[in-house]
């Protein structure tokens, strides 16, 4: 009994869902779970195309020995060196001790420092632009350095169009039985994961994707196959759009964020009113998050999407109330650019937090803080709905 999937000529997928993971990469919330992808051409040669994480290792082995059916594994393609692709290489040089490895010249430090061998007899080494012919099917290699990590490297194979994509085009989500995007209702049920997962995984590296996708571009590429998620065989340039707009910190439309960090509810209910005043004037695209309640992978997240932020923030200890301070710094380790800031802040005695916060903001690049700052002391004051309707009208000029 086989839990694959036929993908295409010759093509198996073979994987995991893992639903028990909390956290991946113990940072990132995942309440939908994981998958972990890997595919299995069975050819004149047979080709394994990455390993899988130790949580679905065992049923993934299963299957595998299952497809091969008593034939030897000839070759497994390294794409990716992160332990949720590669923690079961050791086991399978074990198992086939005529298993070629097939890698580039940045894996093999990586495989000693994992696993304290390269296995150098075992290596067979390509370059950008190298070939491995199984019989009916040929790989031809490209290297995608930092998408995400430096020895990353994509393969497409010439007789079905399938381009093997590392981490790229990746998601969070456990699969639900379909290995296919176009077997779910995406936009709705896996979007805002495939963002999240872009953002705070590949996000800082927009360059080197721009990289991928030119190189996507001058193939005839009919399936993207990534390591997690699902499979992309229809509607590639929906996803492929996105990923443009997602490299170039572009914003998804002109969507706006509050974000407010508050302990007795001050800052929240000011974050509120100003997030009414918004939709009053006609934002329709706005979201309202306590950045104390909402995991910084879900902000940054939406950071990618949205256009503007506004963020509503106390002092805290004479400097940035925490939660706030670490999803801007998660935005300036991201990379993030292109954004219109708004800033409300809060301070009984010394409100310092704008002043804080704006250098780190006017650090991102095209950057725009938006004026007027509005300063509350301790609570929201009738007498300051001047001032919030003011920086409402400098929002939505830009919406």
């Amino acid at each position: 009994m086989k839990d694959v999937h036929l993908i295409a000529a010759d093509t198996y997928w073979l994987g995991g869902s893992d639903r028990r993971l909390a956290l991946f990469e113990n940072l990132f919330p995942i309440p939908r779970g994981v998958s972990y992808n890997s595919y299995l051409i069975l050819d004149e040669k047979t080709l394994l195309l990455d390993t899988v994480d130790s949580a679905v290792a065992q049923p993934w082995l299963e299957n595998l020995t299952a497809l091969l059916a008593g034939r030897p594994l000839d070759y497994l393609v390294i794409s990716h060196m992160e332990p949720d692709h590669c923690a079961q290489i050791a086991r399978l040089t074990a198992l086939w001790p005529d298993l070629k490895l097939v890698v580039n010249a940045k894996t093999c430090p990586m495989l000693r420092q994992f696993f304290g061998t390269d296995w150098p007899d075992r290596q067979e080494v390509v370059a950008e632009g190298s070939t491995l012919s199984t019989g009916r099917h040929t790989l031809r290699f490209a290297m995608a350095p930092m998408v995400h990590w430096p020895e990353v490297m994509v393969s497409f194979d010439e007789a079905t169009g399938a381009l093997y994509t590392a981490d790229g085009f990746g998601t969070f989500g456990a699969l639900d039985g379909a290995v296919f995007a176009d077997q779910v209702n995406f936009e709705r049920d896996w979007l805002d994961d495939a963002r999240r997962y872009y953002a705070n995984i590949v996000g800082k590296y927009g360059a080197s994707v721009q990289g991928l996708l030119k190189k996507a571009a001058a193939l005839p590429v009919k399936m993207l196959c990534p390591l997690h998620g699902p499979i992309w065989r229809k509607d590639l340039d929906w996803f492929l759009e996105k990923y443009d707009r997602w490299s170039r910190w572009q914003p998804e439309g002109s969507g706006v964020m509050v974000v407010y960090g508050s302990m007795y509810g001050n800052t929240a209910r000011a974050a509120e009113l100003f997030a009414g005043l918004l939709a009053e004037g006609g934002a329709e695209d706005l979201r309202v998050y306590d950045a104390s309640i909402t995991p910084v992978s879900h902000l940054i997240g939406e950071a990618f999407r949205c256009k503007q932020i506004v963020l509503a923030c106390p002092t805290y200890n004479g400097g940035v109330y925490p939660a706030i301070e670490a999803f801007v710094n998660d935005m300036k380790a991201l990379a993030l650019q292109g954004r219109t800031f708004a800033l409300l802040e809060n301070g009984s005695w010394a409100p310092a937090a704008a002043r804080l916060l704006r250098p780190s903001l006017e650090a991102m690049k095209n950057t725009t803080v938006l004026e007027p700052v509005v300063t509350i002391r301790g609570a929201l004051q009738e007498d300051q709905m001047e001032q919030l309707t003011a920086l409402r009208d400098a929002v939505l000029a830009g919406c």
